[in-house]
């Protein structure tokens, strides 16, 4: 029950959060899919230089 809150809560503000700030959202999406993009390139690298 608590988790449904929580997760309805986090969602509320998001939608409130993307039609208050559409483009401070959109640079925060932009910026967390770039920090994955990056992080999978560094666990590449991690796995080049340990096999190379």
């Amino acid at each position: 029950m608590v988790k449904k809150a929580l997760a309805l809560l986090v969602i509320g503000f998001a939608v409130y959060y993307l039609l208050t700030a559409p483009t401070q959202a959109a640079d925060a999406v932009d910026g967390a899919f770039t920090a994955v993009i990056d992080a999978f390139g560094n666990v590449g690298v991690f796995v080049q230089e340990l096999f190379g």
